[in-house]
């Protein structure tokens, strides 16, 4: 049975997503058109490609994850050096080698640009800071003078996984200038209401994949400290939004995944720890389906 798919941020904790694909397909369904915000825009590229939850583990298993932290060298390398980099650059880390790692991958299976793939089959959320407006790709890059036919697949991803002092900005240029843009997390970090809202007809059914508590269940923030209060002020930046709309929508066709535990750049993550999510995440999906209703 065909169904929808969307897919919530979560930086590394995305592992979990794959092992609820994994109970997905098992239940006979198949994702037609696919969304996804930061990891989940990965998870959501993979399979608009065509790559089972199988094949999305082995690339990952295959893949060393500190590959990924692309730091810029320094002439001096020092502490103080490192954050000036960060003050200049506005990231730790390029992202360059993400997005490369991704665009190899979609290669693999045909998948260069969004005119690689049917029409509105993958939907990614960005965040453009120079306009403070939230940017869906490929819908909104004909706004900045884009074809959608011609633009990376893996760059569009990128933009939704940069987050903000971990990677660097994407410059996206557009007749009226240069675009500064970020993570998609931080003004909808689970794109749901892109196919299941009030003003958008359902074609089939919407299945939600959300690397977090249920809302009316979330426990309350620590915030005890100048650290807690910013890890605090950025959940809240990224679950608000999303959170407001799931409460009065469709709850009951999401499934919840708590990572409670497990840091959102942890990019020095164990092998058992990965297998941990993974199975975390299969096992919150076999139990979201014994008692589904579609």
């Amino acid at each position: 049975m065909l169904i929808d798919g969307v897919f919530s941020g979560g930086g590394i904790k995305g592992f979990a997503l794959i092992g609820a694909c994994e109970a997905v397909e098992r239940r006979g369904f198949k994702f037609c058109r696919v969304a996804g915000t930061s990891a989940g825009s990965i998870v959501a590229s993979l399979i608009s490609a065509g790559y089972t939850s199988k094949e999305m583990q082995s690339l990952l298993d295959e893949l060393k994850l500190d590959k990924l932290l692309d730091a810029r060298k320094l002439l001096i390398p020092s502490p103080v050096a490192k954050w000036l980099l960060v003050y200049w650059k506005m990231g730790l880390y390029k992202g360059e080698a993400l997005e490369q790692w991704i665009a190899e991958k979609l290669a693999l299976r045909g998948v260069r640009t969004f005119g690689d793939l049917p029409e509105g089959a993958l939907r990614v959320v960005a965040s453009d800071l120079t306009n403070g407006k939230m940017v869906v790709l490929p819908d909104d890059l004909p706004k900045y003078g884009v074809s959608p036919d011609t633009f990376p697949v893996a760059k569009a991803v990128r933009m939704s996984c940069s987050i903000p002092y971990f990677f660097e900005p994407v410059r996206l240029q557009s007749p009226e200038g240069m675009n500064i843009v970020v993570d998609g997390g931080v003004l909808s970090n689970f794109p749901m209401w892109l196919f299941d809202s009030e003003n958008v007809k359902k074609m089939r059914p919407v299945l939600g994949i959300q690397l977090s508590h249920d809302p009316e269940n979330h426990p309350p923030h620590k915030v005890k400290n100048a650290i807690q209060l910013f890890d605090a002020l950025f959940e809240t930046m990224k679950e608000a939004h999303d959170a407001r709309y799931i409460s009065r929508k469709h709850a009951k066709n999401i499934i919840f995944i708590p990572t409670a535990g497990v840091g959102s750049t942890e990019f020095g993550l164990t092998e058992e720890r990965k297998t941990k999510l993974i199975h975390h995440g299969r096992e919150c999906a076999e139990q979201f389906f014994r008692k589904w209703s579609y």
